[in-house]
């Protein structure tokens, strides 16, 4: 799990990614159990109720799940859950104001396919 840096964003928030990179790249697959919110907490050298309120909003987003007695583990799905809403984000945040602005050029979508094709064989 990647270490919190100060990036100007509420720690929580800095929590819940880190352990969603974890799922996406596999180092945390589902099914398999979390950090327990103490162990988060020594981990970052944060506040547990921090880590307990990042952990919240992953359970509340249906990524994560609470086994009585046991543990917070990975729903079955979160990977794709997830990948599906990073790929969202990334459209919104990223491919619409490139789409727009080649539109603003003329381009058509055959050619902005074909660049991006180009800059992704790079």
């Amino acid at each position: 799990m990647e270490v919190l840096v100060d990036d100007g964003r509420p720690l929580f928030e800095q929590v819940a990614e880190a352990l969603e990179s974890a799922v996406l790249d596999g180092s945390m697959p589902e099914g398999s159990r979390v950090p327990s919110i103490n162990e988060l907490a020594v981990f970052h050298r944060i506040n547990p109720a921090t880590a307990l309120k990042g952990v919240n909003l992953l359970v509340d987003a249906g990524v994560l799940h609470k086994r009585r007695g046991i543990g917070m583990f990975v729903t079955d799905g979160a990977r794709a859950q997830l990948l599906a809403e990073r790929r969202g984000d990334f459209v919104q945040r990223h491919l619409a104001p490139v789409v727009t602005h080649a539109k603003s050029l003329g381009m058509s979508a055959d050619e902005l396919a074909a660049l991006v094709k180009e800059e992704m064989e790079r």
